[in-house]
């Protein structure tokens, strides 16, 4: 086996010296997925491209029998600093064969992912008949109240998972979300009036903002470090799938106006199933190893990943906590000069890929394939979410392979391109005979390149950057700067859009995309192939 193990250099956003790393011993590369989704603001239109979840990946070549049971020979692994010198290190350890498996513990968290697609999009196909059974059908104040409340309720619930995760552990705050989740549900199904509706809302606002905080945490903790990226992407996945569903489960309004109770009220099954499945999962080993319960992370290690790996993730746990005593960071420690570059970077990473105009080419997509002969908003819808996901599953197989620098810097380059074509196909008289043709094929590279990198990495790369001891709190504050931004920029965006014309937005969103370009080359390490333990003792020593 042959692994690449890059250093970096003080130049770096993250103030780092050159070291030597030793590669994990699990340092064998598989395949991967990928991961991000946000809704639209005030808008109707809600969709799966802004929220990410978190993963890493590996950079090694080596035999692999079946998914958990790897092998490979040691041999001398060399590595490689970021200016080039390489260096010899020790021989890495024989892999043995795992008899333990995280697939089924990832599937149960990939349910708070589903139901964060599913409340995000419902209320798309749905808002049109509750407002008329609501008698709110000539308000469209209310309606906006009824899109935003559920962004509002999000926002809270990001900074509050964090918090509780640390407090209670993942697997107990996953069936504490489940509570909001199942009765803001529950009250948008029965609501006869719309201070009901809005309540529902929030509530599963809330939930969902939980949700985003833990899951991509909670996957990043119990994913094996050769295929953490291949894991942390199936977030994304799940999330669009859950678009999708919602979308699919509005087909038959058109012949059942009050279809649209049901609609909310499926989204109580997949909360329950979430509450029970949690319950039965093996708690996070770094948790509970960083709140001194080492027999219980001794259990959930064997469970996890067979008992083979006990003693090899415990020593992985050992090494990272040697030297350092420390309690968990309040928040006002994410804001120190010890942790605060790192934190930077994943708010930043957020905020340009809200900036970045998804909302804007998601909520123009309709006029946009109408433009070209396409007037089924389903169909338009339909195409979108496609191309979205088979961008999604292109990453996915890449992120474990290229890494997540590498993804980030080439979507948004992608990105910067297709909101030029689509700003050109506007304004530029020489084509305006192809107008139409320009505006869907800008749109479906611009959703292709953002599902690439900017829809999954910031959330995949999150949890991987931050120490163990911030990383619950720095995630919430991370996600909480997402759904802060997605909330302003769809409640001005239309008044933006309006003064300044679209074509001159689309072109400030290519500028963001080019700045994105260039703070990611200069700010954002590469994680591809390193454990959680590595990554701390790199970019957060112990003091």
């Amino acid at each position: 086996m042959e692994a690449s193990v890059h250093a970096v250099k003080s130049k770096s956003g993250f103030g780092l010296q050159s070291r030597r790393l030793l590669p994990s011993t699990t340092d064998l590369r598989r395949p991967s997925f990928a991961f991000g989704a946000s809704g639209v603001g005030m808008t109707k239109r809600n969709n799966c491209w802004g929220l990410n979840v978190v993963s890493s990946s590996m950079g090694t070549r080596g035999s692999v029998r079946g998914l958990f049971g790897l092998s490979a020979k040691a041999r001398s692994v060399r590595v490689q600093a970021s200016e080039g010198d390489v260096e010899e290190v020790a021989p890495a350890k024989i892999q043995v064969k795992s008899s333990g498996s995280v697939l089924p513990y990832v599937g149960v968290a990939c349910l708070g992912a589903i139901l964060f697609g599913y409340h995000l999009g419902v209320v798309n196909g749905a808002l049109e008949y509750l407002a008329k059974d609501l008698g709110i059908a000539e308000n469209t104040v209310l309606q906006g109240w009824i899109v935003s409340t559920l962004l509002a309720g999000a926002t809270v619930g990001s900074f509050t998972g964090g918090s509780l995760a640390d407090k209670f552990g993942r697997t107990k705050t996953f069936v504490l979300d489940a509570i909001p989740l199942a009765v803001g549900a529950f009250l948008c199904a029965t609501a006869q009036n719309i201070e009901t509706m809005i309540i529902g809302r929030l509530l599963a606002g809330i939930g969902i903002g939980i949700s985003s905080a833990i899951v991509p945490l909670y996957i990043s903790e119990i994913s094996p470090t050769e295929i953490r990226g291949t894991l942390g992407s199936v977030n994304q996945l799940f999330i669009c799938i859950g678009i999708l569903a919602a979308l699919v489960a509005g087909l038959p309004l058109a012949g059942n106006p009050l279809w649209w109770r049901t609609m909310f009220g499926i989204a109580v099954i997949p909360s329950v199933l979430l509450a029970l499945g949690m319950a039965f999962s093996p708690e996070s080993p770094r948790w509970l190893y960083q709140q001194g319960r080492t027999s219980d992370a001794e259990v959930s290690i064997k469970r996890l990943f067979g008992k083979e790996r006990v003693a090899e993730v415990m020593s992985d746990l050992d090494a990272a906590s040697r030297g350092s005593s420390e309690p968990e960071a309040g928040w006002f420690d994410l804001f120190s000069s010890r942790y605060w570059k790192v934190v930077s970077v994943g708010a930043a990473l957020f905020l340009f890929q809200q900036l970045a105009g998804i909302n804007a080419v998601v909520y123009y997509s309709t006029a946009v394939f109408r433009s070209a002969g396409i007037t089924s908003d389903v169909a338009a819808s339909a195409l979108v979410g496609a191309a979205n996901v088979f961008g999604t599953t292109v990453a996915s197989s890449l992120m474990d392979k290229q890494g997540r620098k590498s993804l980030l810097l080439t979507s948004f380059a992608g990105m910067a391109a297709s909101m030029l074509l689509l700003s050109l196909g506007f304004t530029w008289k020489a084509l305006a005979p192809y107008s139409g043709t320009l505006a869907v094929l800008g749109t479906v590279l611009y959703v292709l390149s953002f599902s690439l990198g900017a829809g999954p990495v910031p959330a995949l790369l999150l949890p991987e950057i931050f120490a163990s001891r911030i990383r619950a709190k720095a995630v919430a504050l991370s996600l909480g700067m997402h759904w802060i931004s997605n909330f302003v920029i769809g409640l001005y965006f239309l008044s933006i859009v309006n003064k300044f014309g679209i074509s001159t937005v689309y072109l400030g969103f290519a500028s963001v995309c080019l700045l994105a370009v260039m703070y990611i080359a200069g700010n954002v390490v590469e994680t591809k192939g390193r454990s959680l333990e590595e990554i701390e003792r790199a970019l957060s020593p112990a003091i």
